[in-house]
């Protein structure tokens, strides 16, 4: 049996449906009285849907997350909370929220109550990425974990479905190698995942499939807090943090080209992925390409602005510093890899 490391998270976890309803009750329970709300600007309504159910007691809304958590930001919203003097964070919204509110709470030791509104996974996580100076870094502290999450898959009803797409395959990421030889839950998430978001990209309104994929989001979150990240967050955070790239997007382009390069390595992980994956044929790779067509989702980080001039930055950036992943990180098979991902090649098992 191979040796591992494991942490288990330990976050208050709500599911169900109208479940939002029960805020108050959370806010309650955790003895505090004047929580800051935050979103994205997108999100100001849900964060007022909140301020109501709350009856109005709140310190505040700060409606201005955006992605890849800038150091800007971050302290514009320390100050709006030390000004409002609030006791607790609640963050509803996607990973950029969500990940404002772990910075805060870490800086501020606030309780934060997480609702997430797409599949990103950031909520069942103690990892804070924060981006400064065109630079992203990650760091890992239990105290960085919300104290609860709350999931309402009717917050998830009207997501569009090109997000959706990116959201769930950005799930699916969470909770690769080497994430697969320690931890279960990812393939059960994973054929949750895989299964539903065919689906909603063909029926938004479905609620059997609209639960079952955020269900599949919840157990992959879990997976990527007990774990340490290998070459596909790496590449992506380089991705994020110094060219500006959409997160879920980029994930979603990375991932099958993250996992080509470590098959080698991985041959059991392997199989089992392909297990989980409808239309596989026994083979990761082609299942994940497969679904990836049936979501209709954009392939190449040029659709995003990432220029071919970048390639070797990128390449650089990456190996700077040393992580662990199932296969050794070399430059030449790394540079081809991002090569594959700009111009939106299916992903193939020779690297």
């Amino acid at each position: 049996m191979d040796a591992f490391e494991y942490n288990g998270a330990p976050a208050r976890v709500i599911f169900g449906t109208g479940t939002v309803s029960k805020l108050a009750e959370e806010v309650a329970r955790l003895g505090v009285t004047s929580p800051l709300l935050l979103s994205t600007p997108g999100q100001f309504d849900n964060a007022k849907v909140l301020e109501d159910l709350l009856n109005g007691e709140v310190a505040g809304i700060f409606a201005e997350a955006i992605m890849h958590t800038p150091s800007s930001i971050t302290e514009k919203a320390l100050k709006y909370a030390k000004l409002t003097q609030a006791d607790s964070i609640i963050s509803i919204g996607g990973g950029s929220t969500i990940g404002l509110g772990k910075a805060i709470s870490i800086r501020t030791g606030l309780p934060h109550i997480c609702i997430p509104t797409t599949y990103s996974g950031s909520e069942m996580t103690p990892i804070l990425g924060e981006t400064k100076d065109g630079k992203k870094s990650t760091r890992t502290d239990p105290k960085i974990l919300p104290a609860t999450v709350i999931y309402d898959v009717n917050l998830t009803m009207m997501l569009p479905t090109s997000t959706s797409a990116a959201s769930g395959v950005n799930a699916i990421a969470h909770s690769g190698p080497p994430a697969f030889p320690v931890c279960k839950e990812p393939f059960e998430g994973i054929t949750a995942l895989a299964s539903s978001l065919p689906t909603i990209v063909s029926s938004q309104s479905s609620l059997p499939a609209r639960q079952k994929a955020l269900y599949g989001a919840w157990l992959c979150g879990t997976c990527l807090g007990s774990v340490d990240m290998s070459i596909h967050h790496k590449l992506c955070h380089t991705l994020g943090g110094s060219f500006n790239m959409p997160h879920a997007e980029t994930h979603t382009i990375i991932l099958p080209h993250a996992l080509a390069y470590n098959a080698p390595n991985i041959p059991e992980v392997m199989r089992s992925l392909a297990a989980a994956l409808p239309g596989s044929d026994g083979d990761a790779i082609k299942g994940l390409n497969l679904l990836l067509e049936q979501l209709k989702v954009k392939r190449g980080l040029r659709e995003f602005g990432f220029k071919e001039e970048d390639v070797d930055k990128a390449a650089d950036i990456a190996l700077v510093n040393e992580y662990r992943n199932p296969r050794v990180v070399e430059r030449a098979p790394i540079r081809e890899l991002l090569r594959r991902a700009w111009a939106g090649e299916p992903a193939r098992a020779d690297l």
